[in-house]
């Protein structure tokens, strides 16, 4: 699961990250923690960054759904149509995870970056839901993999971080999912690893 995460550059040096123009479609917010419900900037196919709140809120939901497991994405209803036709890109600089003490049953946090990546690409997908009045709003979840054997050890799960050269093709909407998935796993990038 992946439940907090932060951006911590610059509005420049994202558009810069992405090769993208200056756009008046988002405000980067300062904060050092993305929480869900929350706005952050999610980078969509049509090459724009907007603020886009975290959590999809099917009907059936108790609580917004901020992940989905890559390995079921194509399974679930939920999900299936927003992985199909509206998959975004979600600008990261750490994501934060938890280590319970099996004796103990204390819980360690940690912050996790890539090396050599300041800035990453998390998978994402999007969906719409409307309101009484008829206007709507965008929601995202974070697609989760199995975890890479550095994040073994604190979690089961991990987010699916994209390779920058793999970035367009999961953008691009007419692209075979079917030949997506097999790139939709762990990173093997080292990761850093910082215990609070």
């Amino acid at each position: 699961m992946c439940g907090q995460y932060s951006y911590l550059a610059s509005q420049q040096e994202l558009l810069a990250r992405y090769q993208l123009e200056e756009t008046d479609s988002f405000e980067l917010e300062e904060a050092d923690v993305f929480y869900p419900q929350g706005k952050h900037p999610v980078l969509l196919p049509n090459q724009k960054i907007y603020n886009i709140q975290w959590g999809l809120v099917p009907s059936f939901a108790k609580r917004p759904l901020i992940n989905a497991r890559v390995e079921t994405v194509l399974d679930k209803k939920t999900f299936r149509e927003p992985f199909l036709k509206k998959r975004c890109i979600v600008p990261a600089t750490r994501f934060y995870e938890w280590q319970t003490n099996n004796e103990t049953h204390a819980k360690i946090r940690y912050e996790i970056s890539l090396e050599n990546l300041p800035i990453f690409s998390m998978a994402g997908i999007c969906e719409r839901y409307f309101n009484e009045d008829g206007s709507s709003y965008l929601t995202y979840a974070i697609l989760t993999t199995e975890p890479n054997e550095q994040m073994r050890a604190i979690h089961d799960r991990m987010p699916v971080i994209l390779e920058p050269d793999f970035e367009q093709r999961y953008l691009d909407l007419a692209e075979d999912v079917e030949d997506l998935l097999p790139h939709l796993t762990a990173t093997q990038r080292p990761l850093r690893l910082h215990m609070h």
